[in-house]
C-alpha cells in the first residue's frame, strides 16, 4: 500500500482559516449569506451522506446510474495515464466507479473538510493499492499546487453538481481555473438538469428533514468554532426554486426578532429575515456549454440517467 496522508501537515495545504472571516463579512451583508463550503465539519459531511439516501434527493442515484452505464465511455474518451484531480471529494463513493474503468497514474483528492478527505483517502489507498494517492487539504477554489509525484497530465473530476452552487460569473472563473491549469487538458463535471419546480424543491425538503439538519448543523458549528451565541430553534430551514435564475435558494430564516453574537460582534435579525446558505443552479446542456466555451473549454460529449435528470460532461481545453 503506498502511504496516505494522516496528519494536516502530511495533507500539504491547508486552506487559510477564513471561517470567522467569512462568517462576519456575509452576516453584515443588507441581505445575510453564509457560504455553503462550510456545511462539511465532520457532523455535515456524515449528514450530506444521509441526504444522498433520502427517497426525495434524486441528485445522487442519477449521476451513480451515468457512472455505472457509461463510465467505459468516459475512460475511452479521458484516454490513459492520467492524474485524477478531484475537486470536493468528500467519500468519493463515485470516484471508484471511474478508477474501476480509468487507466489512471495518480489520483489527488482536494477537500476543505480534512477529515473525511483523510478517511476515504486511506480507503481508497487501501482498495486500489497500485493508483498512487495524494490527498490535498485545500480550497479548490483558491490557486494551489499538486503535491509532488502527482504532475503530469491531469483531468479534473468535479462530481455532485458542485458547480452549481457557485453564482454564474464564479463558476465561470473556476472553469477557466481548470482551462489555465498546467498539465490539465480536460475535466468530467457533473451537473443538475433544469426539471419541474416539484422535483427540484422535494429533493431539498426531504419530509425526514435530513436537508434542515444540514442547514442548521451550519449555526451548531459556528457555535462550536467561532463562539457563536446562535440558537438554532430560532431559526427554520427553507428552500425555494428561482426559475428565473434557475436555481434552488436554501435559507436559514429567523423566527423571531433577535440579536446573534459571533466573534465579538453582534447582529440583529427580524422576524422572517433569512440568512442565503446555497444556491444550486440548474443548467440545460446548451446553456453549460456556452459557459464552458466562455472559460476556454469545448464541451465533447454528455451522458445523462434515463429519465434525464442529470448530466455528467466531458470538456477539454481549447487549443489556442
Amino acid at each position: 500500500m503506498r502511504p496516505v496522508a494522516r496528519t494536516l501537515d502530511e495533507a500539504t495545504q491547508a486552506p487559510a482559516d477564513g471561517f470567522l472571516a467569512d462568517v462576519l463579512e456575509g452576516l453584515s451583508r443588507p441581505a445575510k449569506r453564509l457560504p455553503s463550503k462550510y456545511f462539511y465539519d465532520a457532523r455535515g459531511s456524515r449528514l450530506f451522506e444521509a441526504i444522498c439516501d433520502t427517497p426525495e434527493y434524486y441528485l445522487t442515484r442519477a449521476e451513480i446510474e451515468i457512472l455505472g452505464d457509461h463510465a467505459m465511455e468516459m475512460a475511452a474518451a479521458v484516454g490513459p495515464r492520467r492524474i485524477i484531480v478531484e475537486y470536493g471529494s468528500g467519500a468519493s463513493i463515485k470516484t471508484r466507479l471511474l478508477l474501476d474503468h480509468l487507466d489512471a497514474s495518480a489520483y489527488v483528492p482536494v477537500d476543505v473538510s480534512r477529515g473525511p478527505l483523510l478517511a476515504a483517502s486511506a480507503a481508497i489507498a487501501r482498495d486500489y493499492p497500485k493508483l498512487k494517492v495524494q490527498p490535498l487539504h485545500a480550497d479548490f477554489t483558491r490557486p494551489f499546487s499538486l503535491p509532488l509525484g502527482a504532475l503530469g497530465r491531469s483531468l479534473v473530476y468535479f462530481p455532485g453538481s458542485t458547480i452549481g452552487n457557485f453564482e454564474p460569473h464564479d463558476a465561470t472563473a473556476l472553469l477557466r481555473q481548470i482551462a489555465r491549469a498546467p498539465g490539465c487538458d480536460g475535466a468530467l463535471i457533473g451537473i443538475d438538469l433544469v426539471k419541474s419546480r416539484q422535483v427540484l424543491e422535494a429533493a431539498y425538503n426531504d419530509r425526514d428533514l435530513v436537508t434542515a439538519a444540514f442547514n442548521l448543523n451550519l449555526l451548531h458549528r459556528i457555535n462550536g468554532e467561532l463562539d457563536g451565541e446562535f440558537q438554532p430553534g430560532r431559526f427554520s430551514h427553507r428552500a425555494v426554486f428561482n426559475e428565473a435564475a434557475s436555481r434552488i435558494e436554501m435559507h436559514l430564516v429567523s423566527k423571531i426578532d433577535q440579536v446573534v453574537g459571533v466573534g465579538g460582534r453582534s447582529f440583529s435579525f427580524r422576524a422572517g429575515e433569512s440568512i442565503l446558505t446555497e444556491l444550486s443552479h440548474k443548467y440545460t446542456l446548451d446553456g453549460f456549454s456556452d459557459m464552458s466555451s466562455s472559460a476556454g473549454l469545448t464541451l465533447t460529449q454528455a451522458w445523462t440517467d434515463d429519465a434525464a435528470r442529470f448530466a455528467v460532461v466531458h470538456l477539454v481545453r481549447r487549443a489556442a
